[in-house]
């Protein structure tokens, strides 16, 4: 074996050394989350309507713009 290869071979036993153990720690701690978490009811993307409610909610409110809500 010559000495490139020799010094090739100690780079990547390093390299091995060194990645590993930061590797398995990073993979069980999981995925981080960045930035504050988002509030719970935000991904309502269709909420419903009035006669028409999103699924598990109440009906919803009145339009008080309706002609018959003013008066």
């Amino acid at each position: 074996m010559s000495e490139l290869g020799l010094g090739i071979l100690v780079a990547i036993v390093l390299m091995v050394a060194l990645w590993v153990p930061y590797l398995v720690k990073e993979i069980r701690r999981g995925k981080a989350t960045l930035g504050p978490r988002t509030p719970v009811g935000t991904g309502d993307a269709h909420p419903g309507r009035r006669g028409d409610p999103a699924p598990g909610q109440p009906d919803a409110q009145a339009d008080p713009y309706e002609p018959r809500t003013m008066r």
